[in-house]
């Protein structure tokens, strides 16, 4: 819950200055609600993607304070972010409220960015594969092998998010690749090797490069960096490793 619609569209034009000729990855940024129609205006043209931070899975009715993918769509919006850890842990998203949301977002054409992470506690005690298969499992349940391909996973230990503390390289792989295991158990390797997944928690171009050059790190679901210009770094980190 950052940046005015008009400091939005501000730096959106800085963005999109910043970033025009980086086209060998996606770039989504993901404003708020309100910021969603002025910043369409000034990336619908160049090769920054719109995503939404939320979305409920009705199309309308007395749902007072919700966004339907509909009317996210009529935006111009691509991709929605669903499951994040302050969506869990603020607002009490369960797995099977986020299972509903995700196959929503796939009916309507959307790219569900799906959140998965433990929290300090449950890392502690050594459950972190535990809690990453449960929601793996349900929040993916009944959604088929092609859909899952239109997924993107992002693992976001909560222990990292916003705190300054980031997953070691070593610790963030080793959560992508059991994700991409199980994917494989659930699924097929093919399916699990299609499947993006990112990293999130505390990115910023100074840990960005030893992550994401491990091999089940696929890029990044960017917080505090994305509001100021180092998101920019970020980009230019990936595409020197992608060449």
């Amino acid at each position: 819950m950052n940046k005015t619609p008009s400091e939005a569209q501000l730096f959106a034009n800085t963005l999109v200055n910043a970033l025009a000729g980086f086209n060998s990855f996606d770039i989504y940024i993901a404003p708020v609600f309100v910021a969603l129609d002025r910043v369409r205006e000034v990336v619908s043209s160049n090769n920054i993607k719109l995503a939404a931070q939320n979305m409920y899975y009705e199309d309308s009715g007395a749902f007072t304070g919700e966004v339907s993918p509909k009317m996210l769509k009529e935006l111009g919006v691509q991709a929605v972010i669903i499951g994040h850890s302050e969506r869990r842990r603020i607002f009490g998203e369960t797995d099977e409220l986020i299972n509903k949301k995700i196959k929503k977002a796939l009916a309507e054409g959307l790219t569900p960015i799906f959140c998965i992470g433990e929290t300090l506690e449950e890392r502690q005690k050594g459950l972190t594969f535990c809690v990453l298969e449960k929601q793996v499992r349900e929040g993916l349940y009944g959604i088929n092998a092609e859909e899952v391909k239109r997924v993107v996973i992002a693992y976001e230990p909560v222990w990292a998010i916003g705190t300054g503390v980031v997953a070691t390289p070593e610790q963030a792989q080793e959560a992508h690749e059991f994700v991409r295991s199980l994917l494989a158990k659930i699924y097929s390797d093919e399916v699990a090797q299609s499947v993006t997944i990112l990293y999130g928690g505390s990115v910023t171009p100074e840990n960005f490069f030893g992550l994401f050059v491990k091999p089940d790190i696929d890029g990044a679901l960017v917080g505090g960096a994305s509001l100021k210009e180092s998101f920019v770094e970020l980009a230019k980190i990936m595409a020197n490793v992608l060449g």
